[in-house]
C-alpha cells in the first residue's frame, strides 16, 4: 500500500484521522466553531505532516532509535514554529482565531503517530503522500464539522448567510456540547453508510486489523496488525 495514489486514499478514507481513527481530538472539537476555522486548521496541519513526514524520512537511516522520538518532536516543532509565523504574518484573523491550538500541533498525535508508525520506515515520496492523504483527511474531517456547526448555529457558511432572516440559530452547536454531537452523528452516518454498502456486497474500505479480541482471534498468524494489541508477554511468545 505505498503508491501515492493509495496513500492519499488510504488518509481521505480507510484510516481518516477524524471519523476512522478518532486521532487529533482536541482540536477536532475545539475550533470548528466554523467551516474556515477548520479548514485553516487542517491545512496548517496538513503542510506540517507533509514536510515532518519529509524530513523524518529522509533522516530515518541516520536517527538512531535510542532518541528517536526527541528527534521527531524537534522537527515537528521546528515546523510547526513556522507555520505559526507565517499565519501570524499573513493571516492574522484565522492566528487569532485558532491561538494555542497552533503551536499544539506538536503534540498532535496523528503527525507523531504517522512520523513513527510510516515515515520512519519508508522512503521519502511516499511519506510525502501518506502526510497530504492523512492531512487532507484530517482537513476534511474538520471542514465537515464546522460547516455543519457554522450551519445550524450560526445560519451561516464560510461567512456567507445560508439560511432564512426567519431561521432561529441553535446556539448550542457553536459551543462545546455541539462538537461532541455533530462528530457522533457524522460518525454515525458513516457507519451507517459502511454497513449499508457491505450488505449490498460491495467492498468496505477498513483500517488495518479486525477489529475482534486478539487473544480469542483464531486467525491470529495470518492477521497483520494483532502484534500492536498483543501485552508484552505474549508478544514475547508470539515472536
Amino acid at each position: 500500500m505505498n503508491s501515492c495514489a493509495e496513500r492519499i486514499y488510504n488518509g481521505l478514507i480507510k484510516e481518516n484521522p477524524t471519523f476512522v481513527l478518532m486521532l487529533g481530538m482536541c482540536p477536532t472539537l475545539a475550533v470548528t466553531t466554523s467551516a474556515i476555522n477548520g479548514i485553516g486548521m487542517g491545512l496548517s496541519t496538513t503542510a506540517v505532516l507533509v514536510m515532518s513526514n519529509m524530513l523524518i524520512s529522509m533522516l530515518r537511516k541516520i536517527i538512531p532509535d535510542s532518541v528517536r522520538m526527541p528527534a521527531f518532536i524537534v522537527v515537528v516543532a521546528s515546523f510547526v514554529t513556522i507555520v505559526d509565523f507565517l499565519l501570524e504574518g499573513f493571516v492574522p484573523s484565522l492566528y487569532d482565531s485558532l491561538g494555542l491550538y497552533i503551536p499544539l500541533i506538536v503534540v498532535n498525535c496523528i503527525i507523531l503517530g504517522r512520523a513513527e508508525s510510516y515515515a520512519s520506515k519508508n522512503p521519502v515520496l511516499p511519506s510525502i503522500f501518506d502526510g497530504i492523504g492523512m492531512g487532507l483527511g484530517f482537513t476534511l474531517g474538520l471542514t465537515c464539522i464546522g460547516i455543519v456547526r457554522e450551519l445550524i448555529g450560526a445560519g451561516q457558511v464560510f461567512g456567507f448567510q445560508i439560511m432564512p432572516d426567519s431561521y432561529q440559530p441553535i446556539t448550542i452547536f457553536i459551543l462545546a456540547p455541539g462538537a461532541f454531537f455533530v462528530l457522533a452523528c457524522l460518525v454515525a452516518l458513516q457507519n451507517k453508510l459502511k454497513n449499508s454498502a457491505a450488505k449490498k456486497g460491495k467492498q468496505v474500505a477498513r483500517a488495518a486489523g479486525c477489529g475482534a479480541g486478539c487473544a480469542a482471534c483464531g486467525n491470529r498468524a495470518a492477521c497483520g496488525g494483532h502484534m500492536s494489541a498483543l501485552p508484552a508477554d505474549e508478544k514475547e511468545k508470539e515472536e
